[in-house]
């Protein structure tokens, strides 16, 4: 790199006999004395300004600035002057990944990370910020584990920037950064009681969710999205090929969570309440677009509809029917005249997979084939989830080491 040092303060010119002499110049005594220049990798010509006396000082920003072209670390000083707001939302929302992921991830930049370090300049970020706002998060966000999820966010917008060269290093990943450990709560399964106690206590027409969930593993999304066409009652297997999806505020049809199409085993007192229910309520064929609001339309012939005929609206049936019923049983409390029932998260529909897994487990299902039914990326997420839920492994533990004892005709008590 061909680096050049422009001192503003002199001029030179040709005196009377044809000889270069320097002289002063205009500027002479104000502003910056010294301007660096180089041409950047892109061809064009960048520059620095240095106070008076400061030379030095320009010459090493040079040096510096040609080491880093050198080692591929070289950072455009203009391309740094962008904030983090202006990337992150262009970063965003080129996500390659599902459209819920990409509002999500736009949602908690919005609400988490823009009001505390939007305004300022990628090139500006150190440690010190990073663990700054990560400070303010906390109270702003009790929970660790959504904490996290954040923290990843701006994590992986930053390490965009790195990887299009406006940065040097991810702030995130310094030594002096404590990401927010996750939470590590235990999964407590209902109890068969607690299961058809919520059955019986929802509207007739919506009680077979509780088998599709419960008693296949499915998720909300998978149940009010089931079509008639799914339901093997010869073979008995059901097959999971899409969910119904809400995606800013417009119902959609999409492939279940992480796209992962699945065949679950389809117990015949399970099939039998699908039928039963089918019998009475007559699947309905809706049309919705196809993965996003403006996705082709697609035709589905769902077991499960909304009292007026449409797909389930599944706010309104959280509201209305799921927590009365979770109410009526008594896994949360009655509100009080006039207010809202509580939010309870961990009762939500998907307490019914847990409920499914617990069965599985305890019957002696392996974590593999229970990650697949479940639809799991990862089996080992399965198991870091219900290991606990396994309690006859420690009998099985001490039973054998008690077999290999008795069989030791030879031991005796040293």
């Amino acid at each position: 790199m061909a680096g050049h040092i422009q001192d503003r303060w002199y001029k030179t010119e040709t005196g009377a006999d044809g000889t270069p002499r320097r002289v002063k110049s205009d500027r002479y005594g104000t502003g910056m004395r010294y301007r660096a220049r180089y041409v950047g990798p892109d061809g064009t010509e960048k520059s620095k300004s240095f106070p008076d006396k400061q030379k030095r000082l320009a010459e090493l920003w040079l040096i510096e600035t040609a080491a880093d072209m050198a080692r591929g670390q070289y950072v455009d000083p203009r391309a740094g002057r962008v904030t983090f707001r202006q990337f992150a939302e262009k970063w965003v929302a080129t996500h390659t990944t599902e459209v819920n992921s990409r509002e999500a991830a736009e949602r908690r930049l919005r609400l988490h990370a823009f009001p505390y370090i939007g305004t300022r300049p990628l090139a500006s970020f150190q440690p010190g910020h990073i663990r700054t706002w990560l400070g303010e998060l906390e109270s702003s966000v009790p929970a660790a584990s959504h904490r996290r999820i954040v923290f990843g966010t701006v994590s992986a917008a930053f390490s965009a920037a790195l990887d299009d060269g406006l940065i040097s290093k991810n702030p995130c990943k310094a030594k002096s950064i404590q990401i927010p450990k996750p939470s590590h709560t235990r999964v407590v399964p209902w109890t068969a009681k607690q299961v058809f106690g919520v059955r019986a206590a929802l509207p007739e027409h919506l009680r077979a969710t509780v088998d599709a969930a419960g008693g296949c593993g499915l998720r909300q999304g998978e149940v009010f999205g089931l079509s008639e066409d799914e339901v093997d009652h010869d073979g008995g297997w059901l097959s999971v090929e899409h969910q119904l999806k809400r995606i800013r505020g417009k119902f959609v049809f999409a492939l279940p969570k992480g796209g992962k199409v699945r065949d679950v085993p389809l117990p015949p007192s399970v099939a039998a309440a699908l039928k039963a229910h089918s019998e009475k309520y007559p699947p309905v064929r809706i049309t919705l677009p196809w993965r996003t609001p403006d996705g082709p339309l697609v035709t589905k012939s769902l077991i499960f509809t909304g009292s007026a005929g449409g797909h389930i609206r599944v706010s309104h049936f959280n509201d209305f029917m799921w927590k009365p019923a979770l109410a009526a049983v008594g896994i949360i409390p009655e509100p009080e005249e006039g207010e809202r029932y509580a939010s309870a998260p961990e009762h939500g529909m998907h307490a019914l997979r847990h409920f499914y897994a617990s069965v599985l487990l305890d019957a002696g299902e392996n974590i593999r084939a229970l990650s697949q039914y479940l639809g799991h990326a990862d089996p080992g997420f399965t198991l870091r989830t219900y290991t606990h839920l396994m309690p006859s492994s420690e009998g099985r533990t001490r039973n054998a080491v008690e077999a290999l004892y008795r069989s030791n005709t030879d031991h005796t008590s040293d």
